[in-house]
């Protein structure tokens, strides 16, 4: 059976993206990886094996096309109230909190949050097959 390990995303800034990760989602370092005219950077907290593999092409300065085939990658968090008003007094700017409903049941509560190079992440409550 496959099992998914990581989701990679190019990025312009390391600092600043690892930065990023860690103050929204309590990632740290896991492995780095420097090649002649890359970097890999792994990231991953306690709680799950899955990471996010940043790549930072040495000497790119404009910032990547994300295009329209990017969708998002999520998080699921305990409490999503806490968790909005910790990113709102980070200064990362989410977007407000939504209710997603079916056949008049709460499905999902999420918000979304953009990375320093755009890249879109929801972060919804821990509830129904979001876990």
């Amino acid at each position: 059976m496959a099992k998914a390990i990581h989701s990679m995303i190019r990025v312009l800034d390391e600092d600043r993206s690892v930065s990023f990760y860690k103050t929204a989602f309590g990632l740290d370092i896991a492995d780095r990886l420097d090649f002649d005219t890359f970097t890999l950077v792994y990231l991953r907290n306690p709680d799950a094996d899955f990471e996010v593999e940043l790549t930072i092409n040495k000497g790119r300065a404009e910032p990547y096309a994300l295009g329209d085939g990017y969708g998002h990658v999520a998080f699921a968090v305990d409490d999503l109230d806490a968790e909005h008003k910790r990113f709102e007094a980070s200064g990362l700017s989410p977007r407000k909190i939504v209710e997603f409903n079916k056949d008049g049941g709460l499905l999902a509560r999420f918000f979304f949050v953009a990375d320093p190079d755009g890249y879109q992440i929801e972060v919804l409550q821990r509830h129904g097959r979001y876990r």
